[in-house]
């Protein structure tokens, strides 16, 4: 019998929260992956892979690669070329 139980990833975050340290840096990042998150469930909805959204931009598919995937910073004008294609607007709020 295997002495390791399995745990899920939810549990695993949930405990590491509770270090001030990794709890700050986790919250640094809300605002890129929400916006990740926004941009893929949009695409997915509209059923679009990546290729076909960058067609629609004008830019190839390892650009919708690496901004989907958190690896550079969009210029506000991608992010509006994406929004236009995805049927959806952007709104930027500062709290």
């Amino acid at each position: 019998m295997d002495k390791y139980k399995p745990v899920s990833f939810e549990s695993v975050l949930k405990r590491a929260l509770k270090d001030p340290e990794i709890k700050k840096e986790y919250d640094a990042l809300e605002a890129e992956y929400s916006l990740i998150e926004q941009l893929i469930g949009k695409r997915l909805e509209k059923g679009l892979t990546q290729k076909e959204l960058a067609n629609k931009i004008g830019t190839k598919q390892s650009a919708i690669s690496r901004l989907e995937g958190g690896k550079f910073n969009p210029t506000l004008s991608l992010l509006n070329k994406v929004a236009k294609a995805l049927d959806t607007k952007i709104h930027i709020s500062l709290n």
